[in-house]
């Protein structure tokens, strides 16, 4: 006699306001994802930030160390970090009215 095939999916089921379904099917629709994608994709995303703030780093001494040793050291510039920033911003152009 065959074995029932083991269940792979838990249903999950919520009451929500309709303004909440209203603006999750309006951001579901614009990333071309249906309702359950979207809400399934956003709770395990929010669960994996939960868990990454609140787990242990471990690492050996040596590693410790060296991490230590790498917040300590003098800080160095990154090229394209430095001309990134002396850019102007989009909005600010030379054309902009002066504030009184």
């Amino acid at each position: 006699m065959p074995r029932p095939a083991e269940r792979k999916d838990h249903p999950l089921s919520m009451r929500l306001p309709d303004a909440d379904i209203a603006i999750i099917d309006r951001a579901a629709t614009l990333r071309g994802r249906s309702r359950t994608d979207f809400v399934r994709e956003a709770a395990v995303r929010a669960a994996e930030e939960v868990l990454m703030e609140s787990l242990p780093v471990r690492m050996s001494p040596e590693g410790f160390n060296a991490f230590l040793n790498a917040l300590s050291a003098p800080a160095r510039p990154v090229p394209e970090m430095v001309e990134l920033l002396r850019r102007s911003a989009p909005w600010e152009s030379d054309a902009a009215p002066a504030r009184s």
